[in-house]
């Protein structure tokens, strides 16, 4: 697919990645609907993108609110071919720790933010890109989900950001079954160490520190660099139902 004949929807559009990842379809020629919770940050980037982008209040567990949101992106940028789901959050707690057991409903609030609202977003656009006309492969559209390398090398207190990680890498292959008929593709994000704006409020001498991690360059990755993914997962149509890391080589302990 074309980044000049792409609409996309980008999740957690407002900041971090997937501010990244709607600044560099937009670089490209696509339209981006930014959905996110940030209203300040989501209204701001959509005014600076100008008339290639529109900036959507929405909560990506809400099937009401993703319906909405989709509507207005194809009312006002024409029919959507893409997503790119970036929104979720992290939290750091042990399954057992010095306060006692891992709380029951902090776990099930990331998996739902997570997962579920990754899953939730993917379901109601295929449903609308089955309508859209297909390309000269047959191709209607792309689903890009964003899973994370601690679904593969969790850490200590991580349990519950894991588990929804690797919710959405094992989710990749069965989807792209599903949505093979329909000329949808889809592919997975797993991200490794990344300046993101979580990373920028931990001290500086603990940036420093997993900076060292990755095997070459020894750096935290750059948002921009996964938004370079992001748009090769939208251009290359041979790439379907693949998890690609993008973590300078880190494997972590």
């Amino acid at each position: 697919m074309k980044l000049n004949e792409t609409t996309a929807i980008v999740t957690g559009g407002a900041s971090g990645l997937g501010e990244a990842c709607a600044r560099r379809i937009v670089e490209n020629g696509g339209r981006v609907g930014v959905l996110d919770l940030n209203h300040a940050g989501g209204e701001a980037l959509a005014e600076e993108l100008g008339q290639a982008a529109v900036f959507v209040p929405t909560n990506v567990t809400s099937a009401d609110d993703v319906t909405v949101a989709l509507d207005v992106v194809a009312a006002e940028l024409g029919r959507v071919n893409a997503v790119v789901n970036c929104a979720g959050i992290a939290i750091a707690q042990k399954t057992l720790g010095k306060d006692g057991a891992h709380s029951l409903d902090d776990f099930r609030k990331v998996q739902e933010i997570n997962l579920i609202g990754s899953f939730n977003v993917a379901r109601l656009t295929a449903e609308r890109m089955q309508s859209n006309t297909p390309n000269e492969d047959g191709e209607r559209g792309v689903i890009i989900n964003t899973a994370s390398i601690a679904a593969f090398d969790g850490q200590k207190g991580q349990s519950a950001y894991a588990a929804s990680k690797g919710g959405i890498a094992s989710m990749t292959l069965p989807m792209a079954r599903d949505l093979a008929a329909h000329g949808i593709r889809v592919n997975t994000m797993a991200p490794g160490l990344f300046l993101t704006p979580m990373m920028a409020s931990l001290p500086e001498a603990a940036q420093d520190a997993l900076a060292q991690q990755p095997l070459f360059p020894k750096r935290l990755g750059d948002p921009s660099e996964i938004a370079a993914l992001a748009c090769f997962m939208i251009e290359n149509a041979y790439l379907n139902a693949s998890i690609i890391r993008l973590d300078g080589g880190v494997r972590l302990p």
